[in-house]
């Protein structure tokens, strides 16, 4: 299959800093974890071809995800805003469960994200869920969260890998029934 077959997608990670976002990139790109912090400075784009199937017709469908990361830090949200989710046709929204202000932050970039990109399609994500003993989030909190925008929530852990394959999967699967 050649290029012109495929769907192409922009999908953005959105969340603080220091919730995974790279973190979770990596380890769906390159099935590689670093626990060295390493803020990410402006933004990054990396590709991958996740195939999935139109709902309606049970064709397979390539979609090319091309995931835009961005540096979280507060003061730069309105600066790289309207650059980073224009054109976003889906994201990713996550936060670290040692950290409870990262969950109540997910409400300010989702709102940042859909002023720019209209009603696209939003995974919600509780990252470090290995990290069991630290956690000041429950699993219901981000439940309760994602149902407040009609959509999915995984845990998971870009240091095991944890739901990290279904977490894209499953935003390509909202993707494709979107625009078909």
């Amino acid at each position: 299959m050649n290029d012109e077959e495929l769907m192409k997608v922009k999908i953005c990670f959105i969340g603080d800093a220091g919730v995974g976002k790279t973190s979770l990139i990596k380890r769906y790109v390159l099935d590689v974890f670093d626990d060295r912090y390493i803020a990410t400075i402006g933004t990054k784009v990396t590709k991958k071809v996740v195939e999935t199937k139109d709902a309606k017709t049970g064709e397979p469908i390539r979609v090319m995800m091309l995931i835009w990361d961005i540096m979280g830090q507060k003061g730069f949200r309105e600066l790289l805003r309207e650059a980073y989710f224009f054109g976003a046709h889906g994201a990713v929204a996550v936060c670290d469960m040692t950290n409870r202000e990262t969950l109540d932050e997910l409400r300010y970039w989702v709102k940042a994200l859909t002023d720019v990109a209209g009603d696209v399609p939003i995974i919600f994500v509780g990252n470090k869920a290995d990290l069991e003993s630290g956690a000041v989030i429950r699993e219901d909190d981000v439940k309760a969260l994602a149902a407040k925008y009609n959509a999915p929530e995984f845990m998971a852990s870009a240091k095991t890998g944890e739901n990290v394959e279904t977490i894209l999967k499953a935003l390509a699967e909202k993707i494709v029934a979107k625009m078909h």
